[in-house]
């Protein structure tokens, strides 16, 4: 029996009697971390890490009923043994380890590798089954160490102050703006915050986290010092009038998105700065592989009004692939009829840049006219691949749960790592990209 399994409210651990980042209001959730995708109102009970108590109150109300866990701290509910375990993401962030019936599963949320000083580093948990995100999931994401990226960042900074020109930086108000806040040189000039992002730095100052003194720009009341400040605002104040207040400025956008020259040209910022709180193409490998999983289960949230999923199957010398949908779709490819739609349509192998680039999101077409010429134009050039086919085939007659009896190339090597991006569009699943990488084959993306 599956510890954990995908239902319409979210993942459900049945032996336990409780969700994990539900997307509906339930009786009992456990929450990875405080971002609004994985922390929702309306549920009547919350268990969360320790540290991210002050987030979850602040967001979603300090009369919320939550009960708290010290990272590694275990309790027994319903006779499964639970604990919650750093994930490195933001301030709070959590990895859910489930043990139960003589199985391990591990629920990741959201996370990155790299120690960044303002969260608990990620912690390795070794499990027979693990949930892992995949918002990166592709091998075009890398990410350089975050010290070169604050040492531009203070560059760009120090050379618009030398300009006198107010420097703005975009970024999500929980947990990038903290990070980027511990990386400013406050000697450069003063350090102004949005209103959206000064109440979470208190936050993280009560958490004991130490950041540089700042101060919220509807409470400036010396303005002689403005053209030398930076001043960090989440992207929606981008095109507002509350930005016109800084006259002649610089800005600058700090995403992981921004690795796509797609994404920064649309957003039509000055500078863009590759940062992202989560793990890269291989970050994620090298986090799959430290679990030690015989099973990897791997999310992919929607990112747009158009429904798209990311495929990632992991296995280490096993006959078996296996898929988490992730209960995205209002209708999961189930039984042969919807596989045969789905092997029915177009394999686009154009370059990733093209295929990915125009909506900035891995979806990469939306309303664009330009992303929707560039998709029709590859449909009509290549057909779907035999390989792609059969795959198709064997995730609808497993209900796109478990994939049996793979190619048997892949079954071969030592260890594959094999994604496929299946775009849904008018219910009828697509394949917009495949991947294979290993090293054992020296596979590589096709072009």
């Amino acid at each position: 029996m599956d510890l954990i399994v995908a239902r319409p409210e979210g993942l459900y651990c049945a032996p336990g009697n409780f969700y994990i980042d539900p997307w509906r209001p339930v009786e009992r959730a456990v929450i990875t971390h405080g971002h609004g995708d994985h922390a929702r109102r309306g549920s009547n009970h919350y268990l969360a890490a320790a540290p991210g108590a002050g987030i979850l109150r602040k967001r979603l109300g300090a009369d919320i009923r939550l009960e708290t866990l010290a990272y590694d701290e275990v309790i027994n509910h319903h006779g499964v043994t639970l604990s919650l375990h750093p994930a490195g993401h933001v301030l709070g962030s959590a990895q859910v380890r489930l043990e139960g019936k003589g199985e391990v599963w591990v629920a990741s949320g959201d996370y990155k590798l790299e120690d960044d000083g303002t969260c608990a580093p990620f912690e390795s948990v070794r499990c027979h089954t693990f949930i892992t995100e995949s918002t990166f999931g592709l091998p075009i994401y890398q990410w350089q160490p975050q010290a070169g990226i604050f040492a531009d960042i203070n560059s760009w900074w120090r050379n618009n102050a030398a300009a006198e020109r107010t420097s703005i930086l975009f970024c999500y108000a929980f947990g990038k703006a903290q990070r980027l806040l511990s990386g400013l040189d406050p000697e450069i000039g003063p350090i102004l915050m949005h209103g959206a992002v000064e109440p979470l730095n208190q936050v993280y100052r009560e958490a004991g986290v130490k950041l540089p003194p700042t101060q919220c720009v509807g409470a400036l009341t010396d303005t002689s010092q403005l053209c030398r400040s930076i001043v960090l605002a989440p992207p929606s104040a981008q095109g507002t009038t509350w930005i016109k207040r800084f006259g002649d400025y610089a800005d600058g956008l700090a995403s992981g998105w921004m690795q796509l020259r797609g994404t920064r040209r649309r957003r039509g910022v000055d500078r863009g700065f590759i940062l992202s709180d989560h793990a890269d193409w291989t970050g994620l490998q090298q986090a799959i592989a430290a679990t030690g999983a015989e099973r990897v289960f791997v999310t992919r949230k929607r990112v747009s009004r158009r429904r798209t999923l990311l495929v990632l199957v992991s296995f280490t010398g096993s006959s078996k692939m296996f898929y988490e949908d992730a209960a995205v779709r209002k209708r999961p490819l189930t039984g042969q009829a919807e596989a045969n739609r789905g092997i029915r349509g177009q394999c686009h192998p154009a370059s990733l840049d093209r295929a990915v680039g125009s909506q900035g999101r891995i979806d990469g077409v939306g309303n664009q006219r330009r992303g929707r010429n560039e998709i029709r134009r590859i449909r009509e050039s290549t057909r779907l691949r035999e390989e792609e086919r059969k795959i198709l085939v064997a995730l609808g007659r497993s209900g796109g749960r478990e994939l049996v009896n793979p190619p048997a190339r892949f079954a071969q090597l030592d260890h594959v790592n094999f994604a496929v991006l299946i775009h849904a569009e008018r219910g009828k699943p697509q394949v917009i990209r495949r991947i294979v990488g290993g090293a054992a084959a020296g596979h590589h993306v096709r072009a």
